[in-house]
């Protein structure tokens, strides 16, 4: 568990509020709470980050599901990646596939983003298992995928405001 601050204040009334930075969380509480009501409010606040960071940053587990889920769904199940996971060393690129060896890796960036945008990385390097390049037939393959241009506008915007 990362540490936590509390932080009281006399101005602070009623609400009760939690937030990360970095490592730690902070939690602002009204000064007047005891101590009992603030560990209660803290428990609950630090639960409810944790719940929201794993909703936002699927585990590597999940991602191969979600691989096979999308192969089946949108590529007929021709797509079987051997490990999909999240790696911190992708800067430039939103994912990457070696279809050598049927590995799929995500850039972290792509956490905390729409689950249709990961949906989209995640397909477009599914496709490459299948088509290698970027081909008529790699479009092809992706051309039912009925969030994909809204996912790529997002991905563009994201590049553009990091400018």
């Amino acid at each position: 568990m990362s540490e936590v601050e509390i932080r009281r204040s006399t101005r602070r009334k009623r609400t009760v509020r939690a937030y990360r930075e970095g490592d730690k969380t902070i939690v602002l509480v009204p000064a007047h709470l005891t101590r009992a009501q603030e560990a209660e409010h803290v428990r609950d606040l630090v639960a409810r980050l944790d719940r929201r960071e794993r909703r936002r940053a699927p585990s590597d587990d999940a991602l191969v599901q979600r691989a096979h889920e999308l192969s089946a769904r949108w590529l007929g199940g021709r797509a079987v990646p051997t490990s999909v996971r999240w790696v911190t060393n992708q800067n430039s690129r939103w994912g990457s596939c070696t279809s050598v060896d049927g590995s799929i890796r995500l850039s972290h960036r792509l956490q905390g983003m729409p689950e249709d945008v990961v949906d989209y990385v995640l397909l477009h390097e599914l496709a490459h298992l299948i088509e290698a390049n970027h081909s008529k037939r790699f479009w092809a393959l992706l051309s039912d995928f009925p969030h994909a241009e809204r996912a790529k506008g997002f991905l563009e915007g994201v590049v553009w405001q990091q400018r």
